[in-house]
């Protein structure tokens, strides 16, 4: 149980605020890479690289210590990893090449990663049992955050002189204020035996879960699939295949995919978890189709409408899938599960993409998106079907046990 402090509802929200100011940490790279890039002149495969190498470090610490809150306490993990994460921000402060920036890059990675779990299961931890938001909160930070630093970023690099000092001076002041802010939130881990073991890099699905967590894979691939190549190549989409050079007009693009992926997750937060996935499939299905198509005719406004369509089925697909995952999860499991979810999403988020600027180097950025973009289609429509398939193997097989009156859980 939670020590005393403040409310569970104060400590709930304190969370979620913290979670988001994190992603938009993380998206605040995103619209800048198009400033180093013409600063330190590297080629696509390069800033797609530096991109990557958030993804794998915030993969190792997920892998290693992402269940060490269920052990040692949610308050000790998250404040170390805040002060990290501030000194990641002086790295970017101080980045004069691209060492600097992969450096950069490799701290705030292990520091999102080490956090990512244990902010996801003190959102569980603290929800009422009567209106459980943990899972919408989780599937709708990520929209909301990266939006935020993307647009946020791009706006100062349009009209600010030293846009790079303003972004990662504020966010250094302000992680190192949020470490000490933590400490005051009640601990809510059950701190479980087995710290040390579970620093063995693994991925815990507990049993309870095992069944739910592979259904929502393929939904969870091709969604992240599609947003690392947002993040990482949105810009210089925008910029290469478009002719549009406006940093902001690069940002906003990112806001298109992940704004209306928070209005998804809103949109469907009172839809069952798997018809939600599966809508949410479908949708962004046919958002990637129109990206694709956009691509292919050379239109921007085609280009954005498609992104807000993806978006939105991102966000539904998404909340569909935590909320399945982690229905029922044990207190002393919610770290460990989230962090396997996470590392599902960031290996998807991050080798497609890097794949991707290495190709464009040779095919183009309009024919490697479009290539890509045929793939992502594939992947979700199989995760639809997948989807659909599992809902009625298990209502045939629970249907001769339900009674008059009642009604199926998948439905319910």
């Amino acid at each position: 149980m939670p020590s005393r402090g403040p409310s569970r509802s104060t400590a709930f929200w304190s969370i979620a605020v913290l979670l988001v100011l994190v992603l938009a940490a993380s998206g605040v790279p995103s619209p800048l890479y198009r400033v180093y890039q013409e600063r330190f002149g590297f080629s696509s495969g390069v800033l797609t690289t530096i991109f990557g190498v958030y993804a794998f470090a915030l993969l190792a610490a997920l892998l290693v210590v992402g269940a060490l809150s269920d052990h040692v306490g949610r308050r000790p993990v998250l404040a170390g990893a805040l002060v990290v994460q501030a000194g990641a921000m002086v790295l970017f402060l101080v980045a004069d090449g691209v060492g600097w920036l992969m450096a950069a890059r490799v701290v705030q990675g292990l520091a999102t990663g080490a956090m990512t779990g244990a902010l996801g299961a003190a959102l569980l931890d603290f929800q009422h049992a009567h209106r459980p938001l943990g899972p919408l909160v989780n599937s709708a930070s990520p929209g909301l955050g990266l939006s935020l630093g993307a647009v946020g970023a791009g706006v100062l690099v349009e009209f600010v002189t030293a846009p790079t000092d303003w972004v990662f001076g504020t966010l250094t002041v302000l992680f190192l204020v949020a470490a000490g802010a933590v400490l005051l939130l009640p601990e809510s881990s059950p701190r479980l035996p087995g710290a040390l073991a579970s620093l063995r890099p693994q991925v815990h699905v507990p049993a309870a879960q095992r069944g739910a967590f592979l259904a929502v894979l393929p939904c969870l691939a091709a969604t992240w699939a599609l947003g690392g190549l947002y993040a990482s190549l949105g810009p210089s989409l925008v910029s290469g295949v478009f002719g549009v050079d406006d940093h902001l007009v690069g940002s906003l693009l990112i806001l298109a995919l992940n704004g209306t992926g928070l209005i998804g997750s809103l949109t469907m937060r009172g839809t069952p978890p798997a018809r939600a996935m599966v809508r949410g499939a479908l949708i962004f299905s046919a958002g990637v189709a129109g990206t694709v198509g956009a691509l292919l005719a050379g239109s921007l406004a085609g280009f954005f409408v498609a992104a807000v369509v993806s978006g939105f089925g991102f966000g539904s697909a998404f909340l569909g899938a935590m909320a399945t995952v982690t229905r029922g999860v044990a207190p002393g499991e919610r770290a460990g599960l989230l962090s396997s979810v996470f590392v599902v999403s960031y290996v998807m988020f991050s080798v497609p993409a890097i794949a991707a600027g290495i190709a464009a180097g040779s095919l183009g950025l309009a024919r490697t998106a479009e290539i890509y973009g045929g793939a992502v289609i594939v992947l979700a429509l199989a995760a639809s079907a997948a989807l659909l398939l599992r809902r009625r193997t298990e209502g045939a097989a629970a249907r001769p046990e339900t009674r008059p009156g009642t009604t199926d859980a998948l439905a319910a």
